[in-house]
């Protein structure tokens, strides 16, 4: 099925392409893009590439202007906005709560209520934002993103439409970048990771799509292999990888990232699972990653960070003792450029990336996953 608004939407600029083109440019994109690698044979392993309409989670974007409600994407290169009524990107479920979206959206911004300005009363409406659908595994999670302040009418509107939608588990509030309220909560939405059950606050990181997030899954327990031991799981977000690392019970994983809110739940779903063998700790490691003392303990090191990669703590691994260096280190990452950089600090202290693999997570983009294996320097090591 072709999508009406692949020449205006900036979602999947690669979109016209047939799938056997697309992935072969794609691969050549990417062979080119790890030359800058600072090593003369690096070993591909064959790319990764995820099926089409598996994104589980979307932000899209509302204006209601002159009571007609435009909710989509923007267009490419462009913040004008494009009205969709449909995605190819996203899972059936979540295309399929499109329409009801809409309605929903088109009712909440059409709610008038008034607030005093000085000495005068003025009326208004919601006028623009962003509204998030994350697909759990139990059900859909909805959380608006707004500047305004929600009056009663809107809280018996949003308890309605929960209500009206069995497929709805939890709905929440807030502006961007603060802490959501939660305004009605029938289920805690959660998805599975390593047959547990693992819960997701409001707004928290999820990697795009089930099926990516196991291959990357995968990826890091093929290229631990054998090894086993005290392992560092850095900006480890809501734990996708220490809760299949901690099946095995001769890992000791300590799980490090910023976020207070990720953590919170990280720990509830470790504390509810009785979890013996994973620690959390908190750390902003962009500015104070962790430093010799505290990696030479470990066996394994495994970091994950956002798209500005992880410089400082890479300059801190590479920095050790030859003694002393983790045996191995897996880096995800979801932007190639900066993991390039990261990957030359590590070659540049003693390292040798010895396996990487593309994980084609963002379909029809640019953009792309991967993960790579680094062992010390010398080290024979064939994931043992």
């Amino acid at each position: 099925m072709n999508c009406p608004y692949v020449e205006i939407c900036g979602g999947c600029p690669m979109r016209l392409m047939p799938e056997a083109e697309y992935r072969q440019t794609k691969k050549l994109w990417f062979d080119k893009l790890v030359t800058a690698i600072h090593q003369p044979h690096i070993h591909c392993d064959q790319s990764i590439f995820i099926a089409d309409g598996s994104r589980r989670r979307a932000e899209l974007t509302f204006t209601y202007h002159k009571k007609q409600l435009t909710l989509g994407f923007n267009a490419a290169q462009s913040h004008n906005l494009v009205d969709i009524a449909n995605c190819l990107a996203l899972t059936p479920t979540l295309n399929a709560l499109l329409l009801s979206t809409r309605e929903f959206l088109n009712n909440l911004c059409s709610i008038q209520t008034a607030h005093k300005v000085k000495s005068k009363i003025i009326t208004a409406n919601i006028s623009h934002g962003e509204i998030w659908l994350t697909e759990a595994d139990n059900g859909v999670d909805i959380l608006l993103e707004i500047d305004d302040a929600l009056a009663l009418e809107h809280r018996m509107l949003i308890s309605d439409w929960l209500m009206e939608n069995p497929q709805l588990i939890r709905f929440s509030v807030g502006a961007k970048n603060s802490k959501p309220e939660t305004i009605i909560e029938k289920a805690k939405p959660y998805i599975q990771i390593a047959n547990q059950h693992v819960f997701i606050a409001a707004g928290a990181f999820l990697q795009p799509s089930k099926v990516g997030e196991q291959a990357l899954i995968n990826l890091v327990l093929q290229y631990i292999g054998d090894t086993s031991g005290k392992i560092a799981d850095l900006f480890c977000g809501i734990g996708t990888f220490s809760y299949p690392l901690a099946e095995n019970r001769k890992n000791k994983i300590t799980a490090v990232d910023s976020s207070s809110e990720l953590l919170t739940g990280f720990q509830q779903t470790v504390n509810a699972q009785m979890i013996p063998n994973i620690e959390i700790l908190q750390k902003n490691l962009f500015k104070y990653p962790l430093d010799a003392d505290e990696l030479k303990s470990f066996d394994v090191v495994i970091f994950d960070p956002p798209r500005a990669g992880a410089t400082a703590q890479v300059r801190q691994l590479a920095q050790m003792s030859q003694q002393n260096k983790p045996q191995k280190i897996i880096a995800i990452s979801c932007n190639p450029h900066t993991f390039i950089n990261d990957a030359n600090v590590l070659l540049a202290g003693g390292y040798e990336l010895q396996e990487l693999t593309m994980v084609d997570q963002f379909v029809y983009t640019k953009h792309c996953e991967l993960v790579a294996l680094f062992t010390k320097k010398g080290e024979n090591n064939e994931y043992k």
